[in-house]
C-alpha cells in the first residue's frame, strides 16, 4: 500500500471520525462540546503529529 496524500487524508480523517463517533456514542460529554472543541483539536493534533513523523521518516532516510 503506497501511502499518498490522499490515501493518509483519508486515515487520519478515519481515525478522527471514529474518535469522534466513539465520544458521542458513549454520551460522555455534550455533542457541541465534541463537535466544537475535541474534533478540531483531535484534527490539528493529528496533523502535527503526521507532519513530524514525516519529517522524521526524511531525515532518518538520508542519514
Amino acid at each position: 500500500m503506497e501511502f499518498n496524500l490522499p490515501v493518509t487524508a483519508a486515515i487520519l480523517l478515519g481515525i478522527v471520525a471514529a474518535g469522534t463517533a466513539a465520544l458521542i456514542g458513549m454520551d460522555f460529554m455534550a455533542t457541541s462540546t465534541v463537535l466544537m472543541m475535541v474534533t478540531p483539536s483531535m484534527l490539528v493534533f493529528g496533523l502535527i503529529a503526521l507532519l513530524l513523523g514525516v519529517k522524521h521518516g526524511e531525515y532518518r532516510a538520508t542519514r
